[in-house]
């Protein structure tokens, strides 16, 4: 696959998500897709497969209220790309802009696996500990 290949394919999903377009981010991602969690929740591990995938990310976004607040940057290489995005998260009162890190591996415009860097871990943690932790 050719850096211009994964550009196009980030691009895409990039402006889905700007625009709120929950079909096409969906479609973004493969079917064997592998999504990497990282820190101390129970939502952190591998999801393997898209509706475990899917599913880990809905049940995050259940916790903890996500919006979107700026697509910051694209980086780009043949195989892999990265988002960086800001994200603002809200629960129980409490809201704080994160910047994160999306790394994908791309294969036939495809998303097959991404991995989820957050600067705040903990903080993540704490908005995406279910009911009753944290």
């Amino acid at each position: 696959m050719s850096d211009a290949m994964t550009r196009a394919t980030l691009e895409r999903y990039a402006q889905a998500w700007r625009d709120g377009d929950v079909t096409g981010l969906l479609d973004a991602y493969a079917d064997d897709v592998v999504f990497h969690y990282f820190g101390e929740s129970d939502l952190a591990g591998d999801h393997v497969g898209k509706d475990a995938a899917v599913g880990a990310m809905l049940e995050a976004s259940t916790r903890s209220t996500r919006t979107l607040v700026e697509i910051v940057d694209l980086l780009v290489g043949d195989r892999l790309g990265a988002i960086v995005a800001t994200e603002r998260f809200e629960r129980d009162g409490e809201s704080a802009d994160v910047q994160r890190v999306l790394l994908y591996r791309v294969e036939a415009d495809q998303f097959v696996e991404c991995w989820l860097y957050d600067t705040d871990q903990r903080l993540i943690d704490r908005f995406w500990a279910a009911q009753g932790e944290g």
